[in-house]
This record gives C-alpha cells, structure tokens and sequence, in this order.
C-alpha cells in the first residue's frame, strides 16, 4: 500500500481499532492477487488459467452459524427464527476484539473498498479485510469496481471483515462452534470468522441489503437472475441455489442483467452485483458455453479437483463439494 493512499484512509483506519500500520494490500489487481496467492502456496492454476483454491473445512454456507445482534435498532425489526440467530451485543465485541487481534498478529492483509448495487439511488459503499488474497480476489470479482475518482474519498458504509484462519472460542462468543457470521446494525459491520468459504461474504451483504431496501428505500431485494430482450422485457428466474438461474440468465439471444441478487424499484430491475458465482458440477462447453468460458485468467475456482496428473478440472468430480 502506497503511503499516500495510508494517509488518505488513516482516519477510518484508526476507528476500526486496527494498529497496523505495514503489509497491507490494498485494491490490489487480479494477477497480482493470483501471484500471492500461488508464492503463499494457497492455489493452483488450472490449464485454462483461473486459480483453483480450496475453501478448507467448510465448503458452503453455514446457515446455524449466522447471527444478527439484538438490539435497541433490531430487537423488533427482525424475524428471529433458526436462521436470524440474535447475539448479544457484548459477545459482538468480543468477537471484534479477537478479530482485530488475529488480524494486528497477521504478517499482512489485504484490503478492497467495492460498491454494492448498480443503481446509484441505492449504492452502499463496502470495505473488505481479508487475511487471504484469493478472498480478496473474490471480492474483487464479486462486487461493483469504483472508479479512481471514487477512490479519492471513499467512505465505507459497511465494513466486511472476512478472517477464514480465525477459530473462535464458542463459549466465550456466544456461539455454536468457532466459525461464525456476524452482522450488527449499528456497528455496519459484517464479522467472519473461522470459514474461507468466500460465499459468506457475499451472503452477508446481501442479508444487509434485504433489511436496509425495503426498510429505507421501498425496493425489493430479490434471489433472482434477470435478463433483457430486444423489446425492452425483463425476465426474472427464481430459484433455490443450483437450480438453474445463472445458466437461464446467460441466454445468448438476450442482455444479462445479472445471475442471483437484485433489486425491484419503482422503475427499474438493477443487480446488486457486478460478478457471477456460478455452480460448476457437470459444467460442459456443449450446455453451458458462457460459463465454461468464464473460467479463465483472473477467476476464482473454489473447491474443485483436477483429473490425476494434470492441471485439468475435473467437472464431474463432487468428493469435495457440487
């Protein structure tokens, strides 16, 4: 990180209680986050040239480790059931005080302020920490890209802290096991700890989307893809995950919009996103051509398995995961 671009970030810096002041990456470019992550020994190429990692324990989400804090803002405007787990505010702060130890004690981290949602109206500024490259790569794929301009005085609205390498002390956090995700309102943050599963991030900014849309702006936050025809039609494709929505989206004969989270305002559909997160079990150039040729330079391939001997992906292979 530039000393100048330190500067220029130092008083947000010190507010999130960090003390570092060395080894941290920030708005790194995809090659140069592919690069680390190949030297630290972290991924593989594939023969196409997309980086092959693997997310460690957990390979998905997991949905009984997602905890919202119960407070004066959220005590009465969250369904509490198995998946709006409430935290009390006191284990949050202990968990943002064992983040930011794990994260000081780190020989470097990695840093990216990206932008959530294409309409303007609606934009929420984010800041990812990591302790990974490739998470930070994913985040880079992920989210909206700010311009240089925008760069100059980004003030993040929420802040993503993503420590895959962070076990948790589950008695001490008020948790069920040393992996969690962690959302508080009031703070604007989004904890993760204990998973490198990079679908949590993404997840997690969606979960804040869902509240703060409808809440504040009367949009209504969809899991959807969308496209557009030549007519001007917008089409919208429900779905659980792996069940098709992507691949609908990547019609060839009309405009993506975008394959899983959007937004319905008065007068417009507009993604959340500015990336695709698509399931690659069976994937084939025959059925599904786009995404085939999306697995190239500067993407993320999580928890896949080459054929023996080569550098080739496996597309059949579900020991790992689908």
């Amino acid at each position: 990180m530039a000393s100048t671009t330190l500067s220029r970030m130092a008083p947000h810096w010190s507010a999130l209680g960090l003390r570092r002041k060395q080894n941290i990456h920030y708005q790194l470019s995809p090659e140069e986050l592919v690069e680390q992550s190949l030297c630290r020994s972290q991924g593989q190429l594939t023969d196409s040239g997309a980086l092959l990692i693997q997310t460690g324990e957990f390979t998905g989400r997991s949905p009984r480790d997602k905890f919202i804090v119960r407070d004066p803002l959220t005590a009465d405007s969250i369904h509490w059931n198995e998946f709006n787990q409430p935290l009390d505010p006191d284990h949050f702060e202990v968990i943002l005080s064992r983040m930011r130890s794990y994260l000081d004690r780190q020989p470097e981290v990695w840093l990216r302020d990206c932008l959530a949602c294409a309409d303007p109206r609606y934009r929420l500024r984010i800041r990812v920490i990591n302790d990974r490259p490739w998470s930070n790569l994913f985040a880079y794929n992920m989210f909206l890209r700010p311009t240089a301009e925008e760069l100059e005085d980004f003030i993040p609205d929420w802040t993503v802290w993503h420590a895959a390498g962070l076990r948790l002390d589950p008695e001490a956090c008020g948790i069920r096991q040393g992996n969690a995700a962690v959302i508080s309102l009031r703070h604007r943050m989004i904890l993760i700890a204990g998973t490198g599963y990079t679908g949590e991030i993404k997840k997690g900014v969606f979960t804040i989307l869902n509240y703060l849309l409808p809440r504040h702006h009367q949009v209504l936050p969809m899991h959807c893809s969308a496209n557009l025809g030549t007519e001007g039609d917008t089409a919208l494709f429900f779905g659980l995950s792996g069940t098709g929505k992507t691949t609908l989206s990547a019609d060839p004969c009309r405009r993506l919009i975008g394959d899983d989270e959007h937004g319905w305002s008065e007068d417009r559909i507009f993604n959340f996103e500015g990336g695709c997160y698509a399931k690659t079990i069976q994937l084939s150039p025959e059925k599904e051509p786009a995404i085939f040729q999306a697995i190239r330079p500067g993407a993320l391939l999580e928890n896949a398995c080459f054929f023996p001997g080569t550098h080739r992906i496996d597309f059949h292979d579900a020991s790992r995961t689908e």
